[in-house]
């Protein structure tokens, strides 16, 4: 029977160190969150900059283009540097915005349901680890009970039987 308890405890105890590791993991998920929320604002900032720098940059490669002479070609050379920087830029808003939209918002959604979840875990294992406690208690003492009166008629019965024996001779 005590090994039945040593495993019950054993399992007990290795439920009860999950639930712990997930509620310790918070801080750690709240952090990460904190700081790709902080990496998305800044994109966001990085990218407004170079939508400016790039329109400036647009607007000289314009006049280079408008010009008469050999200003001309250094302004279409310019024109398609802008166009391949803007395609950077597109790429890097879309990167952005999958940032926030496929990582940070469920995250901290699901941070939120973790909490919950591995509290209701907490809670219901507690109880029902008290209860089986106090089931695998009963049913130990009773089998002991059982045991122990098993024992007993038996070394009654053996003694009538030995008695009988004696006065049949």
């Amino acid at each position: 029977m005590e090994t039945v308890e040593k495993e019950c405890g054993a399992l007990g105890g290795l439920f009860q160190a999950i639930v712990n590791d997930m509620k310790c993991s918070y801080p750690v998920w709240e952090d990460f969150s904190a700081k790709a929320t902080k990496l998305h604002s800044q994109l966001r900032t990085t990218v407004l900059a170079a939508v400016a720098f790039l329109d400036a940059f647009q607007k000289v490669a314009d006049m280079a283009t408008n010009t008469r002479g050999a200003t001309r070609d250094i302004g279409s050379a310019l024109t398609r540097m802008c166009m391949r920087h803007r395609s950077i830029e597109a790429k890097l808003r879309h990167f952005t915005n999958a940032l926030m939209e496929s990582l940070i918002t469920p995250l901290q959604d699901r941070i939120e349901d973790w909490k919950k979840t591995a509290n209701q875990l907490d809670k219901d294992h507690a109880k029902e680890y008290k209860r089986s406690r106090h089931e695998i208690k009963k049913k130990s003492s009773d089998t002991m009970k059982l045991q122990k009166k098993a024992r007993k008629e038996g070394f009654s019965h053996a003694q009538n039987n030995y008695y009988w024996e004696i006065v049949k001779s």
